[in-house]
């Protein structure tokens, strides 16, 4: 299920000096919490149950509770998804799923399949969210994170446009399409700038990281009141870090179920740092 890195990438324009920015920004906000590693930490907890759950021939016998589990782990998915289940029931989802994940051809071409299966209205947003996080979390070596918070096409919006070059010189986001070769072209620049830098440990999950707190800082001094209820929270400046990525998820004691309509059977538990109030 790797990600077709011969496929053409687009040329992205980013801010050196916005990126080193907000790296300070970041090491200095997660340093309370026991620094970065213990954020970078709670994302490898993350990897470990989503490629577990989400493993090719056993997500078709993953129980609709196991996978209510591991909603809460997407922000954006958890708050809607319980709606539609109840409307279309759980063995709909596992197909599709399953067919995300394990069905032949190209990465790019399953992740606009399942996308494809539901319409293309505000309201189904999220699917685009929960289709790229159980890529990337199930293998975040080969697959970047697609979610429309890191690029949003349709709406320029997104991570890219906050580390853009220069704003005054508007994105060409028609350039720029939301789909695979963009996020590869995002990831081998993101490498480059970590590397230059001196890091060398668990680039994708630090570049998660490093994406979430760069959107998270949009949603604290620019962010509409519809992101503002979202992510909703306190002045800890981790907080719609944390959120972004699911990691308010995990809690001293382990898992802490973030879904409205909680699951009965207990998730599978894993030993995870408490990140953050």
């Amino acid at each position: 299920m790797s990600a077709d890195t011969a496929m053409p990438l687009p040329v992205l324009d980013l801010s050196g000096p916005a990126l080193r920015k907000a790296l300070e920004s970041l090491l200095a906000a997660a340093e309370p919490d026991g620094g970065v590693d213990a954020y970078v930490h709670g994302l490898g907890a993350k990897v470990a149950l989503f490629a577990t759950m989400l493993n090719i021939g056993r997500v078709r016998e993953m129980s609709e509770a196991d996978f209510l589990g591991l909603c809460s782990f997407m922000p954006t998915v958890r708050r809607r998804i319980a709606a539609w289940l109840a409307d279309h029931g759980y063995p709909t989802m596992r197909d599709l799923l399953t067919r995300l994940i394990e069905a032949p051809g190209e990465l790019d071409a399953r992740f606009g399949d399942f996308i494809a299966c539901f319409p293309a209205d505000r309201s189904h947003r999220w699917v685009r969210d929960l289709a790229a996080e159980v890529l990337h979390f199930t293998q975040p070596e080969q697959v970047p994170l697609m979610t429309r918070w890191v690029w949003d096409a349709r709406t320029a919006t997104g991570v890219l446009r906050e580390i853009w070059f220069d704003d005054a010189a508007p994105i060409d986001a028609a350039g720029i399409p939301d789909r695979l070769p963009t996020f590869l072209a995002l990831r081998a620049e993101l490498d480059a700038f970590l590397r230059d830098n001196g890091f060398f440990r668990d680039k994708p999950l630090f570049q998660d990281l490093l994406c979430a707190h760069i959107y998270a800082g949009y949603i604290n001094d620019r962010g509409s009141s519809y992101l503002k209820g979202e992510f909703a929270g306190g002045e800890d400046p981790m907080n719609h870090t944390r959120r972004l990525l699911g990691l308010d998820a995990l809690d001293r004691d382990g898992f802490r179920n973030r879904l409205k309509k909680p699951s009965t059977d207990p998730l599978p538990r894993h030993d995870s740092p408490r990140i953050g109030h």
